[in-house]
């Protein structure tokens, strides 16, 4: 088995998100798409379909969250430490509709400790900005991967 400190951080990140997309039945469930990861960042998508609208015809909210929320996922466990969230905020610009193609892009703005900050920009597929999200994160005490120091 290849040690933690044997893998480059990018060979890292892709492996916990396997991991962790192996169990995601709710991004799956949702039709969602892991289309790249990396250290810190993952960029998500998912087309609206006809169950994700609202009374007003427009994607529910919650649904904008909900892939927000699974990119954020994704790039704050990219470290081999598993990782949950603490505070998660949404602002919402403009409105998503039925057949649109979503695209969340997470990235790490700040990694301390336990502590992590990450942005996530949503956009609908001809590049309108749909929604900014703001996750903080926080470290337990459980890794996706046996550290060097444990054994296999």
């Amino acid at each position: 088995m290849t040690q933690i400190s044997e893998m480059t951080p990018q060979i890292l990140a892709e492996t916990c998100a396997e991991l962790m997309w192996a169990d995601d039945r709710a991004s799956r469930d949702l039709g969602m798409k892991l289309l790249e990861v990396r250290p810190g960042n993952a960029v998500l998508s998912m087309t609206v379909t006809e169950s994700m609208t609202n009374g007003h015809g427009n994607l529910h909210g919650g649904y904008m969250f909900a892939l927000a929320d699974s990119a954020f996922a994704f790039a704050c466990n990219t470290y081999n430490q598993v990782t949950v969230a603490q505070h998660c905020s949404i602002t919402y610009i403009a409105p998503g509709s039925l057949g649109d193609v979503l695209t969340a892009e997470a990235r790490e703005v700040s990694r301390k400790g336990r502590s992590g900050i990450y942005d996530v920009r949503v956009t609908r597929e001809d590049g309108t900005v749909l929604a900014e999200f703001r996750g903080h994160s926080r470290t337990i005490n459980r890794t996706f991967l046996p550290t060097d120091t444990e054994t296999a």
